[in-house]
């Protein structure tokens, strides 16, 4: 556990900044599909080892079921929205419905939690 009166707050710092860190994977993961330069390579590895290592950390004060719902959900409706705004993928009512249920999802997981 981390020990000091700020660890839940730094712990969902850490678990945001996790959720943060799996957009950069992804991110990285379509600029390698596009563009095969290894540095793209690299930074996806980076990426998804800071993510991992963020995760653990918040797993400290966070329960597993919550980080993980909630890091999951920071991860794909991330990946969503950099898709729609950076690469001109559809932003369809129908997806951005399904994109609120996953975030509504993970908020529910933590209330129920």
């Amino acid at each position: 556990m981390i020990e000091s009166a700020f660890a839940p707050t730094l712990a969902w710092v850490c678990l945001l900044l996790a959720g943060l860190a799996e957009i950069a994977g992804v991110f990285s993961m379509k600029k390698f599909s596009d563009t095969n330069k290894k540095i793209f390579l690299l930074a996806i590895v980076f990426a998804f080892l800071v993510s991992f290592g963020l995760l653990s950390v918040a797993m400290r004060e966070i329960s597993m079921s919550s980080a993980y719902a909630i890091w999951t959900g920071i991860g794909a409706g991330g990946g969503v929205i950099v898709g729609i705004v950076l690469f001109k993928e559809s932003k369809s009512p129908l997806k951005l419905f399904f994109l609120l249920l996953v975030i509504g999802s993970a908020i529910g997981l933590k209330l129920v939690g």
